[in-house]
């Protein structure tokens, strides 16, 4: 038999989500080795976030069965108020698990998705939505311009060719060095960047005044929460791997993909170290930060000791 009356229904109003939800996935399973610097990777993310988000949203961070001690970081960040919905997953769901909940999950009307290691600059949140609202029928936007797969864009330029309100214009409008920044996070050479760059081209689309380079990705956009439901659930059978899933079927349904033609984003990968403005700390107790050696940075020695180390995590953390 109940005793007295439930106190929340006499409560007369509720809170109402912000209309942008900001999603965060979250992996770190260990700090040591690659994953070294990870916390302060995601720190800094998380604030900068705070600090260049310029319109109104709410913080959703979704971690994906991390250590201990990233979770419990995480639990007092949502306490502190930094954070308003924290989902925390036993095990690691991979990519597409993960992103079934979250962009089901995310309350907002729009969803600004990024991987945990994206580092933003002021404006971007706008920037990302004039575009998102300027352009008809956009399935996602990336906040930085960089060259990605022509095959995921096609319909993006088929579109713009056959909009007569449509400028459409191919050459090289990312300057190099933007170029280059953000593919040197990637971990490619000098010469591989110099390469795609003099090989490859961009396509710039102005409509109604907004002007956008074509294409986008996965590892950060803004997109319509009604039209990621579409594509919703993801059936990845790997934790990583096959998210490029979601810029094919976005462009096989003839969504446009697109980016701002200024960089208002950046991908910090697994470290600190080149970033102007941060300093990494101590890593992992050693009370010394980590120095490179030039014989590590031997080619061959280098992809020989990637190749095990690959191996080796693969053994004990990307088991289904």
């Amino acid at each position: 038999m109940r005793v007295g009356q439930n106190p929340a229904k006499f409560v007369n109003q509720v809170a109402k989500p912000e209309r942008i939800t900001v999603a965060v996935l979250n992996y770190i399973p260990f700090v040591s080795g690659f994953y070294a610097e990870m916390t302060e990777v995601l720190d800094v993310c998380l604030d900068n976030i705070r600090k260049t988000a310029d319109l109104p949203y709410d913080l959703l961070v979704f971690d994906n069965g991390s250590c201990k001690e990233v979770r419990d970081a995480l639990v007092e960040q949502f306490s502190a108020g930094k954070i308003q919905y924290l989902l925390l997953s036993e095990k690691n769901l991979g990519k597409g698990g993960a992103w079934n909940i979250m962009l089901s999950g995310a309350p907002g009307e729009m969803i600004a998705y990024t991987d945990n290691d994206c580092l933003f600059y002021d404006g971007w949140l706008s920037k990302s939505v004039e575009i998102l609202e300027t352009f008809p029928n956009v399935g996602m936007v990336t906040a930085r311009p960089f060259r990605t797969n022509p095959e995921y864009y096609s319909n993006t330029v088929s579109w713009g060719e056959d909009t007569p309100e449509v400028a459409v214009e191919k050459g090289n409008f990312i300057p190099y060095e933007v170029f280059r920044e953000f593919d040197l996070s990637l971990g490619q050479t000098e010469e591989e960047i110099r390469e795609h760059y003099e090989n490859s081209e961009d396509v710039r689309l102005t409509y109604q005044g907004v002007a956008a380079i074509a294409g986008a990705s996965h590892w950060q956009f803004l997109a319509k929460k009604s039209v990621l439901e579409q594509f919703l659930p993801f059936d990845m059978d790997r934790p990583m791997g096959q998210v490029k899933r979601l810029d094919q079927r976005l462009n096989e349904a003839g969504y446009l993909r697109l980016m701002p033609t200024e960089a208002y984003a950046m991908n910090m990968s697994n470290t600190l170290r080149n970033l102007s403005g941060y300093k990494t700390k101590t890593v992992s107790g050693s009370g010394k930060a980590q120095k490179s050696h030039w014989l590590l940075d031997f080619p061959v020695v280098k992809r020989v000791l990637l190749y095990f180390y690959n191996r080796i995590f693969r053994w004990y953390y990307d088991r289904n």
